[in-house]
């Protein structure tokens, strides 16, 4: 049965119940995904007693059709790739538009972080919560990044998403955490009653503790 959060924290207190297995743990780290997963992830994060962090990932988008990735960009030069599509583009096309989204990625890496050190996630569970689940493509290559900074396991958690990507990410993640995976899903948006733009101010509010 389809229910709808009343926000991004009331989605989170629900993940939260699901990952109780995890709480208290000194190996576990909770990423929300820029930008609308970091008040889910902080509401999971207080739950769990675990530190919480932001995994900036940037979706490599196909110059004709941007919302279909062929990668993405992670922090410190990461780059994930999906060659079977990569290799059919035209490496200039391709560059490109890694040059835009590295910049844009580098310019929250600085807004989020602000002299706080580079993520590490050398042996750690990394719990990586988003506001929801359409494509599965920023997720997955989260997932993928996550894995390059050394996390032990990885498990993605997300209030609600499409059974198509769920099914997805139960191949890429350690594990998949998903309460609603309705079909015709839709937008992501339909599952709240409060789904506000998520600004950079209220994630660097979140990350200090002053939000």
């Amino acid at each position: 049965m389809e229910t709808t959060y009343r926000d991004r924290t009331e989605a989170g207190n629900v993940l939260a119940d699901r990952l109780n297995s995890l709480a208290g743990r000194s190996d576990v780290t909770v990423l929300g995904l820029v930008r609308g997963g970091v008040p889910v992830a902080a509401a999971v994060a207080d739950r769990l007693d675990a530190p919480l962090d932001v995994l900036v990932v940037r979706k490599l988008g196909l110059p004709a059709a941007p919302e279909l990735a062929f990668g993405a960009v992670g922090p410190g030069g990461l780059r994930v790739l999906n060659d079977e599509i990569a290799d059919r583009l035209d490496p200039a096309e391709v560059e490109e538009v890694v040059r835009v989204e590295t910049a844009e990625l580098e310019r929250r890496e600085r807004r989020y972080r602000e002299g706080r050190p580079p993520l590490r996630l050398d042996n750690r569970v990394a719990v990586i919560v988003d506001d929801g689940l359409a494509t599965g493509a920023t997720a997955r290559a989260a997932v993928g990044v996550a894995r390059q900074l050394g996390a032990r396991r990885v498990v993605l958690a997300v209030p609600v998403g499409a059974p198509e990507a769920y099914a997805l990410l139960s191949e890429t993640a350690d594990e998949v955490v998903c309460p609603q995976r309705p079909a015709g899903f839709g937008a992501v948006s339909r599952f709240y009653d409060d789904f506000h733009e998520v600004s950079d101010a209220e994630v660097v509010a979140v990350l200090t503790g002053s939000g």
